[in-house]
């Protein structure tokens, strides 16, 4: 059975607590700690290390997605070298990274995301070979919506993850609009795939659509079937 949770930024986006106190009496196994603007990160670095241990026994499976959104580098991976000394892989965007010298501290918990078609770069394979290259113990978290709005043959898709599949650390799944909006899958995109679970389901799936409190158990559940 593959592990599968939610993302707590797609379901009450900066009141982490909200969306832990919604995911637990679900079948949630993950959750992803998202702070992904810098005005949230202070609250949840202040509470996880209180929090941590509950989560822990909760949770088969802890992420943090790191803020996409900062005006100094240094200083955004001296705080989330706290985050990976506890343990957890860190989400980041590839095109926020200036100076890959600075996130090498992250070590093997930095988890590399690939890019919808609105970002200059990590989109495809060959642009996310320059990250892996300069960031040698990095790991990736694939994201299969970003991968189908890039292109919807999937192609993409399976070049990023035979090109980087040892790497493969978590997944990201849901459906991403024009504008990069995270939303519950479609028809369409389960179908598409479908072709990926057996790869996918081998790591743990963070849901990213961002759904109300009546529809997370639907989605984990449609995850659940696509994976399984």
């Amino acid at each position: 059975m593959a592990v599968v949770g939610f993302s707590t930024g797609a379901i009450a986006l900066d009141d982490f607590a909200t969306a832990l106190q919604l995911l637990a009496p679900t079948r949630a196994k993950a959750v992803e700690l998202s702070a992904l603007r810098m005005a949230e990160l202070p609250a949840l670095l202040a509470a996880l290390p209180l929090r941590l241990p509950e989560l822990r026994r909760r949770y088969e499976y802890i992420s943090f997605h790191a803020p996409t959104n900062f005006d100094n580098e240094n200083d955004l991976v001296v705080q989330l070298k706290v985050v990976a000394d506890m343990g957890l892989n860190i989400v980041v965007h590839p095109d926020t990274i200036q100076d890959t010298r600075v996130w090498r501290s992250l070590g093997a918990h930095l988890c590399l995301e690939n890019m919808d078609s609105r970002k200059p770069a990590g989109r495809t394979a060959d642009e996310l070979q320059h990250y892996f290259d300069q960031l040698p113990d990095a790991r990736l978290c694939f994201d299969v919506a970003h991968a189908r709005q890039v292109d919807s043959s999937m192609t993409e898709a399976v070049r990023i993850l035979r090109r980087f599949g040892n790497r493969l650390a978590q997944v990201h799944i849901s459906e991403v609009n024009s504008k990069g909006r995270h939303f519950a899958m479609s028809f369409a995109a389960k179908l598409a795939y479908e072709p990926f679970a057996a790869r996918l389901s081998l790591k743990p799936v963070i849901i990213e659509s961002m759904v109300g409190p009546d529809e997370i158990v639907h989605e984990i559940s449609e995850t659940e079937k696509i994976l399984n």
